[in-house]
């Protein structure tokens, strides 16, 4: 499957800083972005800690800190469009519904990660947000 080219998506500002927002629709289903970067092992990663560490297996995760990484920029939401699928030692973003040219594209990123990073600031994704 094919992933979809630049001019469907563009990184601007989020409520949650910078975000991937939809240029173009993109259909249910759609690969949008391949998560990429160094692939480390466990201990590697334990050692570098971070935010933009994607943990593949017990054994092997992928740094996405290089700007590279377009990816790195699909926030968490509670309530997300896409969700990450990891493909052997790929990790790609797929659309879960049709999203609409402006929306921001974004993924449940797990409860380890919620609970370590966002539960402590606050969750600032637009269901969350809805509620203060």
């Amino acid at each position: 499957m094919k992933i979809l080219d630049t001019t469907y998506y563009t990184v601007k500002r989020s409520s949650a800083g910078l975000g991937l927002f939809a240029r173009k629709e993109i259909k249910k289903g759609d690969r949008i972005i391949e998560y990429v970067g160094t692939m480390l092992t466990a201990d590697q990663a334990n050692q570098k800690g971070g935010q933009y560490l994607f943990e593949i297996s017990t054994r092997r995760t992928i740094d996405g800190t290089t700007r590279k990484n377009t990816a790195r920029y699909v926030n968490h939401s509670c309530i997300p469009n896409a969700e990450a699928i990891i493909e052997g030692s790929q990790v790609f973003i797929y659309a879960k519904r049709k999203i609409v040219p402006g929306e921001e594209i974004t993924y449940d990123y797990g409860k380890e990660f919620f609970n370590t990073y966002i539960k402590p600031k606050g969750c600032r994704c637009v269901k969350c947000k809805k509620k203060n």
